[in-house]
């Protein structure tokens, strides 16, 4: 790791407003280590990035905020890494504009591990929540670590699925759009901790950046830099996950993406990056697969490959696994509503007219249907099938 003389020098390039992540690298080409960009004056630096940025290089620097930062580095399992760092995960270095610092909380060693970028929608669906986490379980077995972004939504339900393989798997690494002392969205403050314990978070901004919305975008690049594949398991066609997606292959990675329903616009995004060249996945296998012969691993291959419908170890459905085992108890009424719903999403106007019932009696059906976790609403008042 850098020493501490060295890091406040660090420190104080990365954290330079307005500075630049592209005028930093151009600096530290001109100079080399930040202290020799300290060192060289005004004049100099001004010639490669101009006057108004080398002056605010070379003020004096906000010592509170230096302080913290090294205090925040001293704490257990806390850890700054520079471009000049040997832990710096090499994979990032492929990527045109790779941070010149991150801060880690967690595992640093996790960053250099094999790894797959699992990323969609914030409000998705039940299924593709169950999707994602199957698939995360699978492959971090497998010996892939899970990146996403700790979002809500698929985010959390890959790190979720991570963490549920056990901790003899490859863990779960959350790249944040925030200070890494910061979490958002609040509700994902207990899954963050125990990621912090098993994995590692990380972040580029420093200490106490609030949520702001272009960052997001910038943490995007990290996650798709991390990670030898992304795998997209719901996205509309404005959706971030489709900028990580193209950030991926634009760096020569793989990108993934399951299908949907065509009335689902939380599909259309998946739809699109298949028509553009993704590879369509049914199976957790299918990732393994090109992985494997992309990276030259001798990956195990025991464990049961995770779909759309499959859970990842017969030892421990998922909830919506479980439900689904259960059908056959179901009275007659209740399983024909669940044949009448499928797979696509419906409304109670569109659904009622199918079983032959009124929306009242409907209604009566699907309320213990939802507490058995057989179905689950949607915003709209859809109903979908788990």
């Amino acid at each position: 790791m850098t020493d501490g003389n060295e890091l406040i020098d660090w420190l104080r390039l990365a954290a330079t407003p307005g500075l630049g992540a592209d005028r930093q690298r151009s600096l530290l080409a001109a100079f080399g280590l930040p202290r020799h960009i300290f060192a060289a004056g005004r004049n100099a630096i001004a010639g490669v990035v101009g006057g108004a940025a080398a002056d605010a290089l070379l003020a004096a620097p906000r010592q509170d905020w230096i302080e913290r930062a090294l205090a925040w580095a001293d704490e257990a399992g806390s850890h700054i890494l520079t471009l000049a760092d040997e832990a710096y995960p090499r994979p990032l270095l492929d990527i045109a504009d790779p941070p010149v610092v991150l801060y880690v909380k967690g595992d640093p060693a996790l960053l250099q591990r094999p790894a797959l970028a699992i990323v969609g929608a914030r409000s998705a669906t039940p299924q593709g929540e169950s999707n994602a986490e199957a698939f995360a379980r699978h492959l971090a077995a497998q010996g892939f670590a899970i990146v996403s972004g700790l979002a809500s939504g698929i985010d959390a339900a890959a790190h979720a699925g991570a963490l549920a393989a056990g901790r003899q798997a490859a863990g779960t690494v959350a790249v944040v759009g925030t200070g890494i002392d910061r979490i958002y969205p609040a509700r994902n403050a207990a899954l963050a901790r125990e990621i912090a314990a098993r994995g590692a978070i990380v972040s580029e901004f420093p200490l106490g950046t609030p949520p702001l919305q272009h960052n997001f975008p910038r943490r995007n690049r990290i996650i798709a830099g991390l990670a030898q594949g992304v795998l997209v398991v719901e996205a509309a066609l404005n959706s971030g996950s489709l900028i990580t997606a193209r950030l991926a292959a634009e760096t020569g990675r793989e990108v993934f993406a399951i299908p949907g329903s065509i009335h689902s616009p939380l599909s259309r995004g998946c739809h699109r990056l298949i028509r553009d060249g993704a590879k369509l996945v049914e199976t957790a296998e299918d990732v393994v697969e090109e992985l494997r012969g992309r990276l030259g691993m001798q990956l195990p291959a025991a464990a049961r490959p995770a779909g759309s419908t499959r859970r990842p170890r017969a030892d421990s459905p998922p909830p919506a696994a479980q439900a689904h085992l259960a059908l056959d108890t179901l009275d007659d009424d209740a399983a024909r509503v669940l044949r009448a719903i499928g797979h696509d999403p419906v409304d109670l106007d569109t659904l009622a007219p199918r079983c032959g019932l009124t929306v009242d009696a409907l209604y009566a059906i699907l309320l213990p249907l939802e507490l058995d976790g057989h179905v689950a609403r949607l915003p709209g008042g859809r109903i979908q099938r788990t």
